[in-house]
């Protein structure tokens, strides 16, 4: 059973529909896995590495954000916060990642440095790597290895998985 097209479109509604609603830590926690899942679509292993998260989001999110934040410091800083739930990485170059949520402040506070801290608007962080998936996708569909590797992405199968379970929806 192949996966179907709209698979990676549903992970990225659920981060944007995380991200409008308030959901931070759900919504960041996504947009931080989003170039593992594309750097790995596209990897000839179809498995996701470091090098291959830094390649992709210097390639297709760093570009948004010049100076401020590219693949290693992302890499890191998505390490610290899914692994050990801190926005604060020893080798960082910054002291720590700190997420804005909008509307707190008059200022749009996005892509900012603070002494020795990054400031970054929650919700527009999240809303960008999901464009920028959006966009690495429209461009990759048809092509190997994505299309070998998207075989195996996770679905959501609304009416369960024959022969495995039959009627409730299921992820898998």
């Amino acid at each position: 059973m192949t996966a179907p097209a709209s698979s990676m479109e549903e992970l990225f509604k659920q981060i944007a529909a995380a991200a409008h609603t308030g959901l931070y830590f759900l919504a960041l926690a996504g947009a931080l896995i989003v170039p593992d899942v594309c750097g790995a679509l596209e990897s000839q292993g179809g498995e996701a590495t470091g090098a291959i998260y830094r390649a992709w989001f210097d390639a297709h999110v760093a570009p948004m954000h010049p100076g401020f934040m590219d693949g290693d410091t992302c890499w890191k800083f998505r390490c610290s916060f899914l692994h050990q739930g801190t926005t604060q990485h020893p080798k960082g170059a910054y002291k720590r990642v700190m997420f804005v949520e909008p509307g707190g402040s008059s200022n749009v506070m996005h892509m900012g440095i603070i002494f020795d801290a990054l400031v970054i608007d929650v919700r527009e962080f999240c809303l960008e790597v999901v464009q920028a998936a959006i966009t690495w996708q429209t461009a990759v569909v048809g092509t190997e290895p994505y299309e070998t590797n998207i075989k195996n992405f996770v679905t959501r199968y609304p009416n369960g998985l024959p022969p495995y379970l039959v009627g409730p929806p299921v992820v898998s």
